[in-house]
């Protein structure tokens, strides 16, 4: 298989300083402010963006040190595979939320219901479109019955 090399476009910045506490969905950080540093070489893709209520950031579980095929997530006691889960334990260790965007000020993002640990570095970001990216009523799994849970379940530190 190829490997591939990605280099961040900035710098993800939120009050959450250890993995142990935080929400582990934006669902569960409604209000939480943050704000990504762009570097300076990608600034200029900023543009357009501010007409956007919602972004989605795709980013780098930095402080994942490994994978797991089988973990037990947060909102359920029963292993799951990996690629049924959310877990920050994956083989290529990339997140994504979909964030509220408040403004874009040149080289700074401002953000809010982020869920990220601050000193993520950012790898991309795309436009939120509705018409695109939502489909409602879809089935979740497992997740199904226990997916609201999100709103108040937060992280400890088995995803080290």
């Amino acid at each position: 298989m190829n490997s591939f090399t990605f280099v961040p476009i900035g710098t993800i910045h939120t009050p959450f300083h250890d993995i142990a506490g935080m929400p582990i969905q934006p669902t569960g950080a409604r209000g939480t402010k943050g704000t990504i540093a762009i570097a300076e070489a990608y600034r200029e893709g900023l543009r357009d963006l501010g007409g956007f209520e919602r972004i989605i950031l795709i980013y780098v579980f930095h402080k994942c040190t490994d994978h797991q095929l089988m973990v037990k997530p947060f909102l359920d006691t029963t292993p799951r595979g990996i690629f049924a889960t959310r877990s920050p334990k994956r083989p290529n260790a990339i997140g994504l939320s979909v964030v509220r965007l408040i403004a874009v000020r040149e080289e700074i993002v401002e953000v809010e219901d982020i869920d990220v640990l601050d000193g993520t570095p950012l790898l991309d970001i795309k436009p939120y479109v509705p018409e695109f990216d939502a489909y409602p009523g879809s089935c979740c799994g497992w997740l199904e019955a226990v997916a609201v849970n999100a709103k108040t379940a937060m992280s400890d530190d088995r995803f080290r």
